[in-house]
């Protein structure tokens, strides 16, 4: 399908954007240019401007007179990527214990019993989409738009990386306790408690992810 013209180069960059997310363009691997241009029917100059705006996100890494390649996320990304993250969203529960109206609260308190039922059932689908739901309604609530921002470019880096941390084991349980301590800091309107508990859940991820790597090395040397 044909691009139309109108800010050509964030549309290419948004289509790209799905396509690494999907894992239709993995980590690793190559942007051919030539290819892409020919798919979209457009010339190199607004995929040129795309892969620049990829390339700041940190979705893309350019290699001199090599060309584009999906960034591949190491182990010593996630350890710096999640202390930075878990001050980010603690800042926004923090703020977000101050600014939350009771409609709000009952908004969240649904949240948390569709929470709650997926972890019953063992939904882990279900519970990642909702988890995220409960993230992105406690960053609006602290309606700063910088930490917005900055946990948005974040989580584009950490979603190249596929995350599934709660296949941990008793990580879903230990996940539902964290967001229930939090969503119980928000309805005390309990700033320093809800940045607290946020913090720890963001790093408790962390931790579940180094202990998935270390199971999946464990199987591959088996």
């Amino acid at each position: 399908m044909r691009l139309v013209p109108n800010s050509l180069h964030d549309e290419v960059a948004a289509r790209l954007r799905e396509q690494i997310f999907a894992g239709m363009l993995a980590p690793g691997t190559f942007v051919d240019e030539v290819a892409l241009c020919a798919t979209l029917e457009i010339s190199r100059t607004p995929l040129r401007e795309a892969l620049k705006v990829l390339t700041a996100e940190g979705l893309l890494r350019h290699e001199p007179r090599r060309g584009c390649f999906v960034n591949e996320v190491t182990e010593r990304d996630l350890d710096e990527i999640f202390p930075v993250i878990a001050l980010l969203e603690g800042r926004c529960a923090f703020e977000a214990a101050r600014n939350v109206s009771d409609a709000e609260l009952k908004e969240l308190d649904a949240m948390h019993d569709k929470l709650i039922r997926h972890a019953k059932a063992q939904r882990l689908n279900d519970y990642y989409a909702t988890n995220l739901l409960i993230h992105e309604a406690i960053i609006r609530l602290a309606d700063n738009r910088w930490l917005a921002q900055t946990i948005a470019d974040l989580r584009k880096i950490l979603k190249l990386a596929r995350l599934q941390q709660l296949r941990a084991p008793g990580r879903l349980a230990q996940s539902l306790s964290e967001h229930l301590a939090v969503f119980a800091a928000l309805k005390a309107r309990d700033s320093e408690g809800a940045e607290a508990a946020m913090r720890t859940h963001l790093l408790r991820q962390r931790e579940a992810l180094r202990e998935v790597g270390r199971r999946q090395k464990l199987r591959v040397t088996a």
